[in-house]
C-alpha cells in the first residue's frame, strides 16, 4: 500500500498528489512513469512521475479525471492509499548536454513536460517553455515553470496569457533567431504531430512524449505499440521518448480512437447509474 501524503485540486477536471514511495523516488528520473491500481478489481494505469523528492521518498503524481480508474484515484484524500504503484518505468528523458532546449506542453501534458523542463534547468541549460491550454481555468503549473524557463502561456480563448497556438509561439521565436539544440513537445497527438512539422522545415531535432494505451508497461502486451520510421516501437520499453520525425502519428491518432465508443458508452451508464441513484 502507498500513502498518500497530500491531495491538491490544479483545476476542475486535474489533480495532483504526492505519495509515499521511496524505492521509486530513489531511482526515478525525468521523463519515466508509474503504473498503478487502485484496488484489487481496478485497472492498471499508466501515469507519468511529475515530480519526486529523495530525500522525503515521494513521488508526485498529475492526472486528469476521465475515465473509472481516475475517479476512483480522485476519490481518494490524504491519509488514503494506493493498492499498487509500481516505477520507475521507461527511459528517462535524455536532458545532458543540451545549451538550448524548447520544451513544448499542451493541457495535461504540462504535468510530463514540467519535470523534464525542471531537470534540463538543473543541468544548466537555458530553458524556453510553452504551454497551451483551452482557457484560464485549465492552467497548470504556471508559476513551477516561471522557476525554471523562459516561460511563454498561450490559451486557445485568450483568457490567459496570448491567444493561439503553441507553434505560433514556437515559430515565432525560432524565426527570431532562437537557436534550440533541440525541441521536446508533450501533448495531444495533433499537437505533437503540428509541432514536429514545424519543426522539420527548419531541421531542428524534435523528441515527443508518447502515451498510448498500456497496459503491463514491459512491453509483452503489445498494446502501446507504436510505428516509428521504418519499426514498430513499444512505448513502454522503448520510450515513452521518440524522434517525432518518424513518429506515424496518424496511425497512433487512429489507434487512440480504438475504445473510443465503449468509453462513450460507458460513460452514458455511469451517468444513468448517478441519477438512479440520485
Amino acid at each position: 500500500m502507498y500513502l498518500i501524503t497530500k491531495k491538491e485540486v490544479l483545476n476542475p477536471t486535474v489533480t495532483k498528489m504526492v505519495v509515499q514511495a521511496p524505492f521509486i523516488a530513489k531511482k526515478a528520473q525525468p521523463g519515466q512513469f508509474i503504473i498503478l491500481r487502485v484496488q484489487e478489481q481496478g485497472e492498471r494505469i499508466p501515469l507519468t512521475i511529475a515530480d519526486y523528492d529523495r530525500e522525503e521518498g515521494t513521488i508526485t503524481i498529475i492526472f486528469q479525471i476521465v475515465g473509472r480508474t481516475t475517479k476512483l484515484l480522485n476519490m481518494l484524500n490524504e491519509g488514503d492509499s494506493i493498492l499498487d504503484f509500481v516505477g520507475p518505468l521507461g527511459k528517462p528523458t535524455d536532458i545532458k548536454n543540451k545549451k538550448h532546449v524548447c520544451v513544448v506542453g499542451g493541457g495535461v501534458g504540462c504535468a510530463i513536460a514540467y519535470p523534464v523542463a525542471k531537470g534540463l534547468h538543473e543541468q544548466g541549460a537555458k530553458v524556453t517553455a510553452i504551454a497551451g491550454f483551452r482557457s484560464q481555468d485549465l492552467v497548470i503549473l504556471e508559476k513551477e515553470f516561471q522557476q525554471v524557463s523562459d516561460f511563454h502561456l498561450i490559451s486557445d480563448d485568450g483568457s490567459t496569457g496570448r491567444k493561439g497556438l503553441v507553434t505560433d509561439v514556437l515559430k515565432e521565436l525560432i524565426e527570431a533567431g532562437e537557436k534550440f539544440d533541440e525541441v521536446i513537445a508533450i501533448g495531444p497527438l495533433i499537437m505533437m504531430k503540428f509541432v514536429c512539422m514545424l519543426t522539420k522545415e527548419y531541421n531542428i531535432k524534435t523528441m515527443v512524449s508518447m502515451n498510448p494505451i498500456m497496459i503491463d508497461g514491459t512491453g509483452m502486451c503489445g498494446g502501446c505499440r507504436l510505428k516509428v520510421g521504418d519499426e514498430t516501437k513499444f512505448a513502454c520499453v522503448d520510450g515513452p521518448d521518440f524522434d517525432g520525425h518518424l513518429v506515424d502519428f496518424d496511425e497512433a491518432i487512429s489507434r487512440s480512437r480504438t475504445y473510443a465508443d465503449f468509453e462513450a458508452q460507458e460513460r452514458e451508464r455511469e451517468c444513468h447509474l448517478l441519477k438512479e441513484g440520485a
